[in-house]
């Protein structure tokens, strides 16, 4: 008679979920290491795909589409990438054009020094010094060869290698991310539906009106930042036309990009209206100044708040510490990453915080995407 083999002893329950819980950290763990150089492109795909999430449906509806949608993502897809790829390639043609100026202006500097502009001296206040200051220290060839020694044919060579090799790095990750935003388009609905069930699974209903109010917070962002700063640009260009500055529309074209960034873009209009004040055309510098700053004015305190924190019905101070904190932790991605945060605590702390009252008086119905909507239609 041969001896049986006793069964193993099965763990409790309690070893299980620690198991379990262990497994699940050290493969979240590991997939974010693998990915932790795409992390950047992944959160900017998922940016745009939340931005122009309705643009997408809006367009596969007209072209009579069915889920999942091909052409629609296809051209949106297209679209970003031509909107981000044109001025880059423009800007760098011109640069190539320009470059043996620069090199030719090194080599004269380096010579000669560098002549004091004519406008310098003109700067109400700090004129005279600074064209004292500049003589002193440009005007030298001896100064100049001194500062502009470095830039010798290996610097210059080794720089250009490294910032080819940044360039290059740069161009993978945006192709990564306009595939990732082409497979967030097509599949944007499935992919809805199946965050929407893990989060009833975990987080209950929370974590859908937390979804809701993180998405609006991107919406809101994107249009209270990005297309009224373009807005601010556009008007500030038309300006710049009208008081004869030079090269207007680039000029508009950087203030719009710049008015993007919270307090930056009055930067760009000074510096527009200083270069006026210095060509000797006072009233059009007094022209840019007083009328940045009311259009910024305007955009600063009335538009960006509705846009911005009405979407959710976000104090716009949080919205501001959103912002900035998001542009100093992430870098750019952080002006829609800071009020997505932002959005979802205090979302939480409403809800730890209202009464029932007060949260029936206040709640505003969530905006679903059409999966969520459908799939709350087949439940009931």
């Amino acid at each position: 008679m041969t001896d049986l083999i006793p069964e193993p002893p099965q763990p409790s329950p309690v070893s299980q979920r620690i198991a379990q819980v262990v497994v699940i950290a050290a493969l979240l763990a590991a997939g974010l290491w693998v990915l932790h150089g795409f992390l950047d492109a992944l959160a900017w795909a998922t940016v745009f795909a939340i931005a122009l999430w309705p643009l997408n449906r809006r367009l596969a509806a007209l072209l009579g589409e069915r889920d999942p949608p091909l052409i629609a993502p296809s051209v949106l897809t297209l679209a970003v990438g031509v909107i981000f790829i044109v001025p880059v390639v423009l800007l760098g043609i011109a640069l190539a054009h320009e470059a043996h100026f620069v090199m030719r202006f090194i080599q004269d500097a380096r010579l000669h020094g560098i002549t004091t502009p004519f406008w310098l001296e003109e700067l109400p206040l700090i004129g005279p010094s600074a064209a004292a200051w500049w003589q002193t220290n440009l005007g030298d060839p001896a100064t100049v060869d001194a500062l502009l020694g470095r830039l010798g044919t290996r610097a210059l060579s080794g720089s250009a290698r490294e910032y080819a090799g940044l360039v290059v790095h740069r161009i993978i990750l945006f192709f990564f991310t306009l595939l990732t935003l082409f497979f967030l388009f097509r599949r944007g609905s499935e992919i809805a539906e199946r965050l929407r069930g893990l989060s009833d699974r975990l987080l209950g209903r929370r974590g859908e009106e937390i979804a809701t109010h993180m998405m609006a917070a991107v919406h809101g962002t994107v249009a209270g930042l990005v297309l009224v700063g373009l807005g601010e640009g556009l008007v500030l260009g038309i300006i710049y036309a009208a008081v004869r500055l030079p090269y207007a529309a680039s000029l508009g074209m950087l203030t719009g990009v710049a008015a993007i960034i919270p307090f930056a873009a009055p930067i760009a209009y000074c510096l527009c209206a200083l270069y006026l004040f210095a060509a000797g055309n006072t009233i059009g510098g007094i022209v840019i100044v007083v009328a940045g700053s009311v259009i910024v004015f305007i955009a600063d305190h009335f538009v960006r708040p509705v846009l911005i924190g009405g979407a959710v019905r976000l104090p716009f101070l949080w919205v501001l510490l959103g912002i900035l904190g998001g542009l100093e932790s992430f870098g750019i991605l952080g002006l829609f990453v800071g009020p997505a945060v932002m959005a979802a605590l205090i979302a939480l702390w409403r809800e730890w915080t209202e009464t029932p009252q007060e949260a029936a008086a206040l709640r505003r119905p969530a905006r679903r995407t059409p999966a969520l909507r459908s799939r709350r239609t087949r439940r009931i």
